[in-house]
C-alpha cells in the first residue's frame, strides 16, 4: 500500500519511471513481511508529501520484482536508493530516522 504521491514501480517500468525521470527519485525497496519496512513506510510517505514536485518517490516490492533488486545488489531491506539523472547518488540500508532521509533528499534536490 502506498501513500499519496508514492508510485508502485516494478521491473517492467523501473527504467522509465526512475532512470529516465527528470526529477530525482527516492526508491524504497521493501517486502510485505519486513517489519522495518513497515516502520519506515510512513516516513517515506511523509518525505513524498513534503517534497512533492521536487522529488519522485517510488516503491519496489522485492518479492514481486527480482530483477531490479539484484541489478542494484540489494541484500537487506528496507533499502532506499536515491537516483539523480539515472544514477545512484546515495543510499540508506535499514531503518533510519526521518531527518537522516531528509538530509539526503535535500542534497539530492539541491
Amino acid at each position: 500500500m502506498s501513500g499519496l504521491g508514492v508510485l508502485e514501480v516494478n521491473d517492467a517500468n523501473f527504467d522509465q519511471e526512475v532512470l529516465k525521470s527528470e526529477q530525482p527519485v527516492l526508491v524504497d525497496f521493501w517486502a510485505v513481511w519486513c517489519g522495518p519496512c513497515k516502520a519506515i513506510a510512513p516516513i517515506v510517505d511523509g518525505v513524498a508529501a513534503a517534497y512533492a514536485g521536487k522529488l519522485k518517490v517510488a516503491k519496489v516490492n522485492v518479492d514481486q520484482n527480482g530483477a531490479t533488486p539484484s541489478r542494484y545488489g540489494i541484500r537487506g531491506i528496507p533499502t532506499l536508493l536515491f537516483f539523480k539523472g539515472g544514477k545512484i547518488a546515495d543510499q540508506v540500508v535499514g531503518y533510519v530516522a526521518q531527518d537522516v532521509i531528509e538530509e539526503k533528499v535535500k542534497k539530492l534536490i539541491a
